[in-house]
């Protein structure tokens, strides 16, 4: 019987090598005919997520040594001459009188960002030879959290409430429109850039079950509960207008500081509902409209910031008016269209230049980058490339030849603006890097100074703004307490702008 099993055992190998060997005719009809097909799964799983943290990236990281609950300095923002301050004459023999300083403490406590994540035993085993769930959950959950401190640094808001809305302006007027007549009530809501991201970033009409972001309870893993603000101020009063069919709704509202979009609840008085969500402070209302959308009548409060919880990002410290940052509204223009950029007609944009003006004129210093939305950077392109601009654009071969191709004298279409001159500087002007940022609003521009020029670096602080860490990223392994890992990825910091007259802004501005 033994060696009949082992004859039988060698048969059978002997059976699978004839059938399977190879690209084997037999084996195909094999498996497709009895629906045994070879599973080819390629390790480890590929992450098709963007990781773009433009501003983590620049920042310079401090590690503090003794950090306490919050970070400390003292700022002397000015220092005024005795007599006339530009004057500094005096008798022979004699004594001048005393300067004077203008000088603060500013207080930045340190706040935590993090994020966390699971394995379960049965995930963790059946991935052996796949991937190391262990170290590529990790990596994700670290990404993830340096994608929540992005949104921080750029859009974090402790300090500027948006409070409630003012009461829109409304008119009616055109023909051809498809809203129904009616006498509709309007109510608008504004948001921050936070409350922006977290409504998805959508600009336009809104679809069926849309609603802003208010607040949310969170659970953590611990059990315990904390509450976070979506980023929304309290809704407007609301006001009247009466439509004809085939006229056009137009409502328009002031612009509010901080807020980088408005939402628009329409509907008859009472039942205004979510119907359209704007990056200028104005909208139109041509069709029937959206159902099954967030009422107005749910907000009930100012959800715009998070004090206590947050620090706040480079926008808010642009916005908020006690940090003499320059802010620039554009006006509300055509209601719907809003304001353009407007080009100067010398290759540039006149409200970019009134900004880089204004920075020198009154801080001395100059942006060193300028971050856009993707809608800026085509608008900013095409006021700079125009008729008139075309005498001002070089065309540069190198002399030889090395980078000519095949094609000498080829030109690339789809060009963009990536650096914009300042000529408003102390050293004959310098090239500023125009750049897209993945979560800034459109509608909005950024720029800043990353570095302060050499004048203003004797306090050896050369950064406009640094994240200063009490403990920098860090994973924490939590004890098990039923059948899977649980670990999470977090960051004890602050974001301490010395200079946040470094800060420049453009808003409201139209897409056109």
């Amino acid at each position: 019987m033994s060696n009949l099993g082992s004859i039988t055992a060698e048969s059978l190998e002997l059976t699978k090598e004839s059938l399977f060997k190879g690209d084997n005719a037999l084996k195909k009809g094999l498996y497709v005919n009895s629906g045994f097909v070879p599973y080819d799964l390629q390790a480890p799983a590929k992450n098709l997520y963007p990781t773009i943290t433009p501003l983590r990236n620049a920042l310079p990281r401090i590690q503090r040594t003794n950090p306490g609950d919050a970070a400390h300095w003292r700022v002397v923002s000015s220092i005024t001459g005795s007599g006339y301050d530009s004057m500094g004459w005096v008798p022979e023999g004699q004594r001048s009188s005393s300067m004077s300083y203008n000088a603060t403490t500013t207080t930045a406590p340190y706040f935590t960002i993090g994020e966390e994540d699971y394995i379960t035993f049965e995930a963790e085993a059946a991935a052996q030879g796949f991937e190391d769930l262990q170290a590529t959950a990790s990596l994700r959950l670290l990404q993830k959290t340096m994608r929540k401190e992005e949104g921080a640094l750029l859009s974090g808001n402790t300090s500027l409430a948006l409070g409630t809305a003012s009461a829109p302006t409304l008119s009616a007027s055109g023909t051809g429109a498809t809203l129904p007549a009616l006498t509709y009530s309007v109510i608008v809501v504004c948001l921050t850039s936070e409350g922006f991201s977290n409504n998805g970033r959508l600009v336009g009409t809104v679809l069926a079950g849309a609603a802003l972001p208010t607040q949310k309870v969170i659970t953590g893993n611990d059990g315990n509960t904390y509450t976070l603000n979506g980023g929304v101020s309290n809704k407007s009063p609301n006001t009247l207008q009466a439509v004809t069919l085939g006229q056009t709704l137009f409502a328009t509202t002031n612009v509010i500081n901080g807020a980088v979009a408005y939402a628009w609840y329409v509907g008859a008085a009472g039942s205004e509902t979510l119907q359209q969500i704007t990056t200028i402070n104005s909208a139109t209302f041509t069709a029937p409209l959206v159902s099954g959308t967030q009422p107005a009548a749910s907000l009930i409060a100012d959800y715009s910031r998070n004090n206590g919880l947050a620090f706040d990002g480079l926008l808010t410290v642009g916005f908020n008016p006690a940090n003499g940052a320059y802010v620039q509204a554009l006006a509300a223009g055509t209601a719907g269209v809003g304001t353009f950029l407007t080009a100067s007609g010398r290759g540039s944009v006149n409200e970019i230049d009134n900004m880089l003006v204004a920075m020198w004129n009154n801080y001395r210093l100059s942006p060193t980058v300028i971050y856009v939305n993707v809608q800026e950077q085509r608008n900013i392109t095409q006021k700079c490339l125009t008729n008139a601009s075309g005498p001002l654009v070089r065309y540069q071969v190198s002399s030889d030849g090395a980078d000519r191709g095949p094609n000498p004298y080829g030109v690339t279409a789809g060009g963009v603006v990536r650096w914009y001159y300042n000529p408003f500087s102390v050293d004959g002007g310098f090239d500023i890097p125009v750049k897209v940022h993945p979560d800034l609003p459109p509608g909005t521009i950024l720029a800043w100074c990353e570095t302060l020029p050499v004048w203003y670096q004797s306090n050896q602080v050369p950064n406009v703004a640094e994240v200063l860490t009490r403990r920098d990223y860090y994973r924490v392994d939590w004890p098990v307490r039923t059948r899977r890992r649980e670990f999470g990825v977090y960051a004890e910091e602050t974001l301490a702008v010395y200079a946040p007259f470094g800060v420049g802004l453009l808003t409201n501005i139209g897409n056109g």
